[in-house]
């Protein structure tokens, strides 16, 4: 079996079977080629890599000084591929069944205080200076905090998939799963002031979009392009913050205000409520720094 069909095949059955999307196949593309390719440099093939293989490349992407997470990556891409070979009877043995991934220490999302969110979100001075760039900046990052989406979860954003009049957004996550989540009220206003107006003014002469947010030539809202913007109103507020940190604000927020771990794990698409179960540390950070701070025999 030769590498590029190893590779192919095996993108195509995660694809399928599993329903990963697009980014995710991606990253274990560029996994598995890397390994595939150290394979050929040692005369292995694809269905004749044994575990000391294995071991040999996760010591040569050590030794290149990749971190933890990087390694334990690559070990679960590696290990993915071994299995699907044994699932699909290319091959008898497993040869990463035993190797144990290495161990992570809890990376903390981090969250901005509310206040720098709100100077974020209210900043109006400065911004672009046609009215449409700002309503539909205003109402991405408002419906992002509003509902602590992904970033992709957010520029994938159907007009169908909106409910204003409900409160709700049905959003497309990870794996093409579906879920709805509830909308602020404040979102809901900014919402309706880019659609009922600006919106259209983002649409040349007689074309049409099914996307929610556009740029100035009609297109759909790129990951890249929303990145910058958000970068751009932050920088205005004197702070720095990337859409990953609105999420977790999102997350840390609620459970500050007294949301239940379930709800919150629907609501950010979690499959697992570990993965939820992080913020309550972040909280708890907080709480501890919170008493430092205040109590009078801390």
């Amino acid at each position: 079996m030769k590498n590029n069909n190893a590779l192919g095949d095996f993108l195509a059955y995660l694809a399928a079977e599993k329903g990963l999307s697009k980014n995710t196949l991606a990253s274990y593309g560029r996994d598995l080629s890397g390994f595939l390719r150290s394979l050929e440099a040692k005369g292995a093939s694809p269905l004749s890599f044994g575990s000391g293989h294995i071991i040999e490349y996760m010591d040569e992407l050590r030794q290149k000084g990749l971190s933890t997470a990087t390694l334990a990556r690559n070990i679960s891409t590696i290990r993915g591929f071994s299995g699907y070979q044994v699932f699909c009877g290319l091959r008898a043995d497993d040869p990463a069944r035993l190797l144990e991934t290495p161990k992570l220490w809890q990376r903390l999302p981090k969250a901005l205080p509310l206040e720098d969110i709100k100077n974020v979100l209210d900043k109006k001075e400065g911004g672009p200076a046609k009215k449409r760039f700002r309503e539909r900046d205003g109402a991405m990052i408002e419906l992002m905090y509003s509902c602590g989406l992904r970033v992709s979860e957010l520029v994938g954003l159907k007009t169908a998939d909106l409910n204003l009049d409900a409160g709700f957004v049905r959003v497309t996550g990870k794996g093409s799963k579906e879920r709805v989540v509830p909308i602020g009220g404040r979102a809901v206003r900014r919402l309706k002031e880019y659609m009922s107006g600006s919106r259209e003014a983002h649409l040349k002469a007689g074309r049409h979009s099914d996307f929610l947010f556009l740029t100035g030539r009609g297109t759909p809202m790129t990951r890249q392009r929303f990145w910058q913007t958000l970068k751009f109103y932050a920088s205005m507020a004197g702070i720095k913050l990337s859409p990953h940190m609105l999420r977790h604000s999102f997350a840390t927020h609620m459970l500050e205000g007294g949301a239940d771990l379930r709800s919150l794990q629907k609501m950010l698409g979690h499959s697992d409520i570990s993965t939820t179960q992080v913020y309550t540390k972040v909280s708890l950070d907080r709480a501890k720094r919170v008493y430092k701070e205040h109590h009078p025999r801390a």
